[in-house]
């Protein structure tokens, strides 16, 4: 399923759903972040996905991670909220989700770098070379913020 990014967009459709998704912020002990290139909209991101029925947050975030990466982590604490109302994202069933995602910092503790259904390239990434990368401002927004205060989480 394609989605599009509607971000502080005038234009954007109305959303019609929220979903409570997850993220993860993963750096690895030299301090490299691990991005997925997404296969939806075609652009870097931090993993993440939906919540499911019965699951934790955090369990979410450790099973988004493995999917889209291959690799297992650990949840060391929460980042931010992120639920600014003025990004949307359309999909091509007719959803329009408000961003509602709960983002996570993470360690990697096992496992190897492998694509998926979700992810066309992984790959961890020293900080100076985020920028070099197609990556949304929702989730540069999370980068930033995870890299400037680990002390206080973030929220919209």
């Amino acid at each position: 399923m394609t989605r599009t990014d509607h971000y502080h967009d005038p234009n954007a459709p109305q959303a019609n759903s929220l979903k409570v998704a997850v993220s993860a912020l993963v750096q690895d002990e030299q301090g490299r972040v691990l991005m997925i290139h997404r296969t939806d909209n075609d652009k870097y991101s931090i993993p993440g996905g939906g919540q499911e029925i019965g699951e934790t947050v955090a369990a979410a975030v450790v099973r988004e991670v493995q999917e889209e990466t291959g690799i297992d982590v650990e949840v060391t604490g929460i980042l931010g909220v992120f639920s600014d109302p003025d990004h949307v994202i359309s999909y091509d069933d007719g959803e329009v989700r408000q961003e509602f995602s709960i983002c996570f910092y993470a360690r990697p503790v096992g496992g190897e770098p492998r694509t998926s259904s979700e992810s066309k390239a992984v790959r961890w990434v020293a900080p100076e070379d985020l920028s070099s990368l197609d990556v949304h401002p929702s989730i540069q927004l999370r980068i930033q913020q995870g890299m400037r205060d680990k002390k206080q989480p973030y929220f919209t």
